[in-house]
């Protein structure tokens, strides 16, 4: 009988919060071995150790596929990159539609982990499981770091969100007035009244050289505060709405301190990085969008065309007609992030570059509304970017 030999090793992981099961096998359909590894130091060296016995046994690659690929699989993932093996990312979407069109009787983390052999066997064969296996680019250092800064960064400013309308339903309740002499109540002056003493209703007594003293209070601030004072007048709740009214504005405080020192760090970094180089170059990019997106694409390299980029920052929509029905609709596998910073960035770069303005006017003009008409623009600058990124240049505003 005729012996073919193993073109690679084929190892699905199925990634679990405490532990993985691990399923091998060959390029002709052999399953070699299962086990679960802890997701512990002993069981990444288990994990290896298997593998690169195999490897020095077969004589060929190791191609490894797990789901989940940058979330609970860190830092197996990284690992398995160092190590110079081609990683695969198990799309999650086009999984579920594999699974709708070929169903199994149960789940498992045992068969999820054989299915990832079976896409292997099939990418070659079947157009729909071609792209449920993503092949992992390794991403430079500097945007791995701006990834989870931005994302960090991402969360302190949701907070911020959140405490500034919980401040304003107290204040509202307690006394109105006093928020009334704000236009908004995250300015640090205001904030920096709020904490000034230890009490709420200390405020009303607070002589002008204290106030002159905080910082950001000058002479029209002062003002204010001492009209308010005279008709100043708090609610019965402020005898236990006050303190959480301070610890909120203390809060405040602190993020805002936070999310400065996390964009410091961002700028260093997206000084090291090529992508937000050439980012920067675009009118209206400005620093903060240009390091989500940075640490949102990573490696430019991972996206073959430029429908691939634009669909994956959620500014292209897919087809979806029938009949005499011709329609879109907004696609899934969109990074959300990168979509908010794109949105952003596209929205203030039209209003600096006159060409893109008048691009703007005219899907209005059509009767698009306003995100609609940015997202439009954003789609012919995903075109532009991925020639960039291809050409390795700066942006070249339009005659």
């Amino acid at each position: 009988m005729f012996y073919c030999p193993p073109t690679d090793i084929r190892v699905s992981v199925d990634v679990g919060c405490k532990s993985h099961h691990v399923a091998v096998g060959l390029s002709s359909g052999e399953v070699l071995d299962e086990f679960s590894i802890d997701h512990q130091p002993e069981g990444f060296q288990t994990f290896f150790a298997k593998f690169e016995a195999l490897e020095r046994q077969y004589q060929c690659p190791v191609r490894v596929a797990m789901e989940g690929y940058n979330g609970y699989t860190r830092p197996l993932d990284s690992m398995v990159l160092a190590r110079g093996w081609q990683l695969y990312n198990i799309n999650n979407l086009k999984l579920a539609r594999f699974k709708e069109i070929f169903p199994g009787a149960a789940k498992t983390d045992v068969i999820d982990a054989r299915r990832g052999l079976e896409l292997f066997q099939l990418q070659d064969h079947l157009p729909m499981a071609k792209d449920v296996l993503q092949a992992v680019a390794e991403t430079p250092q500097e945007n791995k770091i701006l990834k989870r800064l931005s994302r960090r960064r991402r969360r302190f400013v949701n907070e911020r969100v959140r405490v500034s309308n919980n401040l304003t339903v107290d204040l509202q309740a307690v006394c109105p007035s006093l928020l009334a002499i704000t236009v908004e109540v995250g300015n640090l002056w205001f904030l920096r009244i709020l904490t000034c003493t230890d009490d709420l209703q200390k405020l009303k007594r607070l002589q002008l050289n204290t106030l002159r003293k905080i910082p950001g209070i000058g002479v029209k601030y002062a003002g204010l505060i001492q009209q308010w004072q005279k008709q100043a007048q708090f609610s019965a709740e402020v005898e236990w709405v006050g303190e959480m009214i301070q610890e909120d504005a203390n809060r405040m405080l602190e993020l805002n301190r936070q999310i400065k020192a996390m964009e410091i760090k961002m700028a260093a970094l997206a000084a090291d990085s090529q992508i937000a180089n050439l980012l920067t170059t675009i009118p209206g990019f400005g620093p903060i969008c240009t390091a989500e997106l940075s640490g949102e694409i990573g490696n430019a390299s991972r996206f073959a065309k430029e429908s691939s980029l634009a669909l994956y920052m959620g500014m292209a929509a897919l087809d979806n007609s029938s009949g005499q029905y011709r329609g879109t609709k907004a696609p899934r596998q969109v990074n959300r992030r990168a979509k908010s910073a794109m949105m952003i960035a596209v929205d203030r770069h039209r209003k600096q570059v006159p060409v893109s303005q008048k691009y703007y006017e005219k899907k209005r003009a059509e009767g698009k509304g306003h995100n609609q008409a940015v997202r439009a623009l954003g789609r012919h600058l995903c075109r532009i970017i991925f020639k960039m990124f291809k050409e390795q240049r700066a942006y070249v505003p339009p005659k």
